[in-house]
């Protein structure tokens, strides 16, 4: 039989242990909220996200009070460099073992795809506020899964449809060969088709094309109307210069079907004048626009792309839902967030459904000869605005698979 001393003994060592747990348990409690910017640092998406993107999360956090549920919040900063595997084992060891709570931002379709599986299985929030794929909402939505900014469906509406109205019947899609490129031409085809016009041809490039030579010459055979660039960032821009250079724009229109105001400022009005294109969020829209876009400009030195603005609201809208959930539990928050409606300097009475996806206004703009600016970054017109329910695509057309009553 163990003594009365042993048995004492061993009462105080499982209170000891258990008081150490307890603390460290406590401590962890008390550890900061983390939320992870996954995002493109160093390549071609690096000014439509990257690091502005970061400055934008900070500044929605520092707006909040850097405070919520009593506990610090923190930003961290990941670069996916657009491989799916990196951003995955990222996005794994944040949660795993950093207590990363949400990630946003990831300016990359294909890689946003893999980070939305493993957030699902995590249970784990992930606001893509820089991926594009119509698939977040459609066959790979999730519970914990919000799409915030825009997608290949309403900006394909915006920009085909409208070009299409001016007298466009055939078409040449040059399309980036991955996620992105994939779903932005077939949703585009869609729209073609309804319109009754016609598709010449199609080719694929590989994702940081330098030379877009024997694609654009494909394009340039191919009589087409209007080429299709549905590629972003810096293949957008190369492929743009390029097909100037060849003398391309002289016969034949070009749509962007992703633009963002960073490619307009690096290509320069006189290389992007009059092109049309869709977008978000514009900075110089009103008062409330400007003033956050000041704001943001006084940081960077450089103009806010819809991912930016679109980085700020997602991050100040889940900060307010964790605050009236009273829980950093993922699937509880996503659900407040769905639960509460947007208003901010960029969305007005915005909702989120249950596919996840934001249903905001959306805006058609043509950009500005060097001689209709009249100061900084004064790139665009605006065109129409097109409103929520009519840019996205209906939830029944999705597919999401979180709609299938049993």
């Amino acid at each position: 039989m163990r003594s009365t001393a042993t048995m004492g003994k061993s009462k105080a060592v499982v209170a000891i242990l258990a008081s150490v747990v307890f603390t460290t348990a406590a401590i962890a409690q008390e550890g900061p909220v983390k939320l992870g910017v996954l995002t493109d640092m160093s390549s071609l998406y690096a000014d439509n996200g990257g690091q502005g993107s970061v400055v934008a999360a900070q500044m929605a956090v520092d707006d909040f009070k850097g405070k919520v549920l009593g506990r610090p919040v923190q930003i961290v900063a990941g670069d996916h460099q657009n491989k799916a595997d990196v951003g995955s084992a990222i996005a794994r060891r944040w949660i795993e073992n950093e207590g990363v709570e949400v990630i946003l931002d990831v300016p990359n379709s294909a890689v946003a795809l893999a980070v939305q599986g493993i957030t699902r299985d995590k249970k784990k929030v992930f606001l893509a506020t820089g991926a594009a794929t119509s698939r977040l909402t459609g066959d790979e939505c999730s519970t914990t899964g919000i799409h915030w900014t825009y997608d290949t469906y309403a900006l394909s509406q915006g920009t085909t449809k409208a070009i299409a109205r001016l007298g466009a019947k055939t078409w040449f899609f040059l399309s980036a060969d991955y996620s992105l490129g994939t779903q932005l031409e077939a949703d585009s085809r869609k729209v073609i088709d309804a319109t009754s016009g016609k598709v010449n041809g199609a080719v694929k490039h590989p994702i940081n094309t330098p030379d877009f030579s024997s694609f654009l010459l494909q394009a340039q055979s191919s009589k087409a109307d209007v080429i299709a660039l549905a590629n972003a960032g810096g293949d957008f821009i190369n492929a743009v210069k390029q097909a100037g250079e060849f003398g391309i724009t002289r016969e034949q229109k070009l749509a962007g079907l992703i633009v963002f105001i960073a490619d307009i400022h690096s290509l320069g009005l006189q290389n992007a004048q009059g092109l049309m294109l869709s977008s978000a969020f514009y900075w110089d829209m009103n008062d409330e626009t400007r003033a956050w876009s000041k704001r943001f400009i006084e940081k960077t030195q450089k103009v806010p792309t819809m991912i930016h603005a679109g980085t700020y609201g997602a991050v100040m809208h889940y900060l307010k839902a964790v605050e009236a959930a009273g829980t950093l539990d993922g699937p509880a928050v996503a659900a407040k967030m769905r639960d509460m409606p947007v208003n901010d300097f960029m969305t007005k009475n915005g909702r989120i459904r249950e596919d996840g996806r934001l249903i905001r206004d959306m805006y058609l703009f043509r950009v500005k000869s060097p001689q209709e600016s009249k100061y900084r970054f004064d790139y665009y017109e605006l065109l129409a605005t097109i409103p929520g329910e009519e840019a996205f695509r209906p939830m029944k057309d999705g597919g999401c698979p979180l709609l299938k009553k049993p």
